[in-house]
């Protein structure tokens, strides 16, 4: 069965991003020729699910080649129905449906890339396999938290933790089953 992985980055007092979507505090860790596992990460993945900020984001910021390669399906989960771009779906319906349907289905792993509303949902139903969050040194003092109020309480498994001479700490855990 495929699992569904998180990777991402939080402050230290454990938002990710400040308020108006901000995502410019992540600059402070950049360094040539770094990227945090991120590469290795992605070639075990086949699949992404976002929610539509962060797309909309990183389509700004990026391009949509970012998520959209030409080598991997990319949900979009959003409440505004659009037609289907390349590889990259605006999925409308219920999120656990799509994810128990992608887990059972072959392929890599699932990456989840935000945003905290949709981490948070798929939180409520257990369905995040793996968690790795790169923690980055800064309070930011406020924005959108990573993980929300209302949702139960989940055992994980330590798998390793990580630092980086930028001062970002990278955390891997699992989910207890």
């Amino acid at each position: 069965m495929r699992k569904l992985s998180l990777f991402i980055a939080m402050s230290l007092d454990g938002y990710i991003a400040k308020p108006n979507d901000d995502l410019s505090f992540l600059k402070i860790v950049e360094k040539e020729g770094e990227d945090y596992g991120y590469a290795d990460f992605n070639s075990q993945i086949d699949t992404i699910i976002i929610g539509r900020k962060t797309y909309d984001y990183v389509l700004k910021e990026i391009g949509s080649s970012h998520y959209d390669n030409g080598q991997r399906d990319v949900y979009v989960i959003t409440g505004t129905e659009r037609p289907k771009v390349g590889r990259t779906t605006f999925y409308t319906g219920d999120i656990t449906e799509l994810i128990n349907h992608l887990k059972s289905g072959k392929g890599k792993n699932i990456y989840c890339d935000g945003g905290a509303q949709i981490i948070n949902e798929l939180l409520k139903h257990q369905l995040i396999d793996e968690f790795t969050i790169s923690v980055i040194p800064i309070l930011l003092g406020g924005g959108t938290r990573l993980f929300k109020d209302g949702r139960p309480e989940q055992a994980l498994e330590f798998i390793t933790a990580k630092t980086f001479e930028t001062g970002l700490v990278q955390l891997k855990y699992k989910r207890r089953k």
